[in-house]
């Protein structure tokens, strides 16, 4: 090759600290389509429900909040009918979770792939991520058809003038399980066990992150333990985005700032150990 001559693509370390490569992510904007088309039609492939099951689990989990929640524990949500209460938390609670469980297993499940060809690996937590959309929406689909249903019999349910704001929390969702998954996808490399832990982590986070009860029910049944909850941004975010929702909820401003700025530092530290887990990882994984 001569001199004067030069490569259409040519594949080095990344020199920076924090680095998207979003100009090298839109050139390969095709795959990412592809991942996403894959993540979507495989996940209930050979099922006997299939897609159904995105419906099946949010809706039986909100009924099993409310008997034991609200039947048995006596938790009240005011006005709010207790089922919709749930079934709101258990949406945006599902995608974080999703988000996470699948960006954390980013470097085992793609070992085979990424050993063989070359593309940016950002490209296979994100396709994760944009493929739970897909299940975000279905289950928000039912969302909103309950929320209709009780609406049209009389029941005083109403969104917020905020309601355009479910975009930033959807984003600050995105970055703060993201930020999270990266980060744990660069420690399952060497230390498998840390996938048990993530599971076992988020059954626990879950009953901390206001899901099936609003914060002021848990100041009040939890008291002196009310801390453990109140120091959660993710409790917040869901607070918040079941506010917009409810008219008749508080919006908690600070829970979404703080949570947005924890969900960027989270992201900004995963995308750091992301990139320079990723030049070794085939060595270890």
């Amino acid at each position: 090759m001569s001199k004067t001559e030069e490569w259409l693509y040519e594949i080095k370390p990344k020199g920076k600290f924090i680095d998207l490569n979003l100009k090298e992510i839109w050139d390969y904007r095709d795959l990412l389509v592809l991942f996403v088309k894959r993540d979507i039609t495989t996940v209930y492939k050979q099922t006997i429900l299939g897609p159904l099951w995105f419906l099946i689990q949010p809706l039986f989990t909100s009924v099993v909040f409310t008997l034991v929640f609200n039947e048995v524990a006596g938790i009240d949500n005011g006005a709010i009918p207790n089922f919709l209460f749930n079934l709101t938390g258990l949406t945006l609670w599902s995608y974080f979770k999703e988000s996470l469980n699948a960006t954390s297993n980013a470097f085992r499940s793609n070992a085979g792939l990424f050993g063989k060809v070359y593309f940016p690996r950002f490209i296979a937590p994100a396709s994760k991520v944009l493929s739970g959309l897909f299940k975000y929406g279905i289950q928000l689909l039912i969302l909103i058809i309950f929320y209709v249903y009780y609406a049209y019999n009389g029941m005083e349910v109403r969104p917020s003038y905020y309601l355009p704001l479910l975009l930033l929390i959807i984003i600050n969702v995105i970055l703060m399980g993201m930020g999270i998954g990266m980060i744990f996808s660069a420690l399952t490399t060497k230390y498998r066990d840390l996938s048990i832990l993530i599971n076992f982590g988020l059954g626990l986070l879950m009953y901390l992150s206001a899901v099936m009860y609003s914060l002021e029910a848990a100041r009040d049944k939890l008291k002196d333990y009310y801390w453990a909850v109140e120091w959660n941004p993710l409790a917040h975010i869901i607070e918040s985005y079941r506010s917009i929702w409810f008219n008749n909820l508080d919006i908690h401003w600070t829970g979404i700032t703080i949570g947005f700025a924890i969900g960027l530092v989270l992201f900004l530290i995963g995308l750091v150990i992301f990139n320079k887990t990723e030049k070794t990882f085939i060595d270890t994984v």
